[in-house]
């Protein structure tokens, strides 16, 4: 089947059937993670046709013809993303950092004037088994700040 993802058209060896994660993880977009595989944790979110799904929950058959996004691709093109994590800690051991990150890019474009109540509940789908979330939700705040200041434009 024919997938494109971050902007490039990729030919991938899957059945119909198969799980988005697995296809994309095989197809070499590693920072896509599995972490739990019943759609609970976040860790595979990716931005298809301009909205978050759990890509373990996602059939690759449904995705193909659709824009899929992976945190590469949002973070290469938006380093100010990269920064609002990282000047709020909002790193730690990783593993949840792709999903977090996907939907702190979503949130900012569809949500430009959240506040921390609205950007905890649009995260409660990503769970960090760190505890970082205060961290990560400041990260989040940041980055819509840094964005309505700079004046980027909403895609």
């Amino acid at each position: 089947m024919r997938l494109e993802v971050n902007g490039d058209v990729r030919e991938v060896d899957a059945e119909p059937t198969d799980v988005l994660v697995d296809v994309l993880r095989q197809a070499g977009y590693t920072e896509v993670k599995e972490g739990c595989s019943i759609g609970v944790c976040g860790a595979c979110t990716v931005i298809l046709d301009g909205l978050p799904v759990s890509s373990c929950l996602y059939l690759a058959g449904c995705a193909e013809g659709a824009e899929i996004l992976t945190a590469e691709a949002l973070t290469r093109g938006d380093p100010q993303l990269v920064d609002a994590f990282a000047d709020s800690s909002a790193f730690q051991c990783g593993f949840c950092t792709p999903g977090q990150v996907t939907m702190a890019w979503w949130i900012a474009r569809t949500h430009p004037d959240a506040d921390k109540a609205l950007v905890r509940e649009l995260l409660a789908g990503n769970l960090c088994r760190c505890t970082g979330y205060e961290a990560i939700v400041e990260g989040v705040i940041s980055y819509i700040v840094k964005r309505s200041d700079s004046g980027s434009p909403v895609p």
